[in-house]
Order: C-alpha cells, then structure tokens, then sequence
C-alpha cells in the first residue's frame, strides 16, 4: 500500500486529477427514473378536433368501444417464445389470447386468418373477458420484411374501420415488441397518428361533399407498455408541435 501511494503522488498533478475526476463520476450517477405504473394516461394533443392520447395498459385490459391489436403472419409459438418475443407477464398479445382462451391462437394457426399486411378481422370478445367491445386485428405481414412505413397504413385502415363501425374513440396496440420485433417505438408511434388523421381528412372530404356520414372521432389512445410509454409520448408531441408550424 505504501508503494501505491507514494506512486500516486508522483504521478503529475493533471492525472491525479483526472484519476479522481473519473472515480466521482463512476459513483455520482443519478439514479434511473421508475417505469410508469399500468394505468397511467396523458392526453398528447390533438388534431383536427380529435385527442391523441398514450396509456400504460394491455389491450386486454383496455376499457375501450374498439381495441385494435396487430398480428404478423403465424408462426409456431411466436407470442410466446421469450426472447424474442416479449416476457408473458407485459406480453399484450398474450394477454388478449388468454382472455380470449387461446382463440386468437387457435385462429392464426388455422389459416383462416393468415395475417397477411393489412388483413382485417373483426371479432366481438365474449362477455367477461375483455372490457373492449370490439377487438379488430390488423395483420402486419412477413416479420422478415417489417418496416415501420407500414404503420401508417395501419393507422389508415384503423381509421377508416372505426368510422364504418361508429365508435366515437378507440385504442390501438403495435405489439411488435410483444411479437419480437426490435421496432423504432418513436417511428411507429407517429406512423400511426399520421395514418390515422390522414383518413380521417379524406373521410371528411367525403362527408363535406355528402358522399359519406359518421359519428366523428373524438379520442385516439396508443397503448404501451411501461418501457415505451415515454418515447411514444414524447415523439407524438413532437409531431404534433410540427404540425402548429
């Protein structure tokens, strides 16, 4: 010990310095900030009258008069197998299977519902198993060859469906991490709204010619899980901040 520190004090007054520097750092870290708890919920904006909003919630668990959740085409286990796929416990799809008693699983391995891109099935969830009264599944094709661009078509076809059906709001869930998929959570976040507010202006252009009637849209609400609630929320704000330019 003697020798260390008699080394030490020779070295030159900068590095002692940097030494120390470097010690005060390693151990002067701010500690991480606590996920948010399920449940928590911002309004984000809005556009065009309609709310933007983002929840920490399961689409299982979403008190909602449409959820949407999306699929890629099937394969063996894919919900399920963790990694990649999402641990069962913040896993959304495999929350919805279980409330529905496997069926969504039993449905895509069927081939009735391939999940091809922008395939759309309709289903009206049991009573008592989940809060939503409509579940539409949205399909997202070949995992292989996802691409966040897609999203805004996603956000089209939701929009235009929840309008034919006559809810006034409705909730959407990605689920690509659930499924596995190392998505760009702030892309897909504001690929949807856009695809969304999209249609919703070519659905007005109808309506202001008389081509077309609807209840209007009055809230969106994203769902994610805790890890991805901020970077969702944040990157939607900042588009929306875009727009008021």
């Amino acid at each position: 010990m003697k020798n260390s520190i008699t080394t030490l004090f020779r070295l030159p007054l900068i590095t002692i310095a940097i030494i120390f520097a470097g010690f005060s750092i390693g151990h002067a870290q701010a500690p991480a900030k606590p996920l948010p708890a399920v449940g928590t919920s911002a309004i984000l904006g809005q556009i065009d009258g309609v709310k933007i909003a983002a929840t920490v919630q399961s689409p299982s668990n979403q008190q909602t008069p449409l959820q949407i959740i999306c699929i890629f085409e099937y394969t063996d286990g894919d919900i399920f197998n963790s990694p990649p796929a999402l641990p069962r416990n913040v896993n959304g799809l495999v929350h919805v299977d279980e409330a529905l008693k496997g069926m969504l699983t039993e449905l895509r391995k069927s081939g009735l519902f391939a999940g091809h891109a922008l395939e759309t099935i309709l289903i009206t969830p049991p009573a008592g198993s989940m809060p939503a009264k409509r579940l539409l599944i949205i399909g997202l094709g070949d995992r292989n060859k996802f691409n966040a661009e897609l999203m805004t078509r996603v956000g089209s076809v939701e929009m235009h469906e929840a309008l034919r059906l006559g809810v006034t709001s409705y909730s959407h869930a990605s689920d690509l991490k659930d499924a596995g998929i190392d998505s760009p959570t702030d892309s897909v976040a504001v690929n949807i709204v856009k695809g969304a507010m999209e249609a919703y202006k070519a659905e007005n252009f109808l309506k202001d010619h008389s081509l077309t009637s609807f209840q209007p849209i009055d809230q969106i609400t994203l769902l994610a899980g805790p890890a991805f609630f901020q970077v969702s929320s944040e990157a939607i704000k900042a588009y929306l901040a875009t727009l008021k330019k």
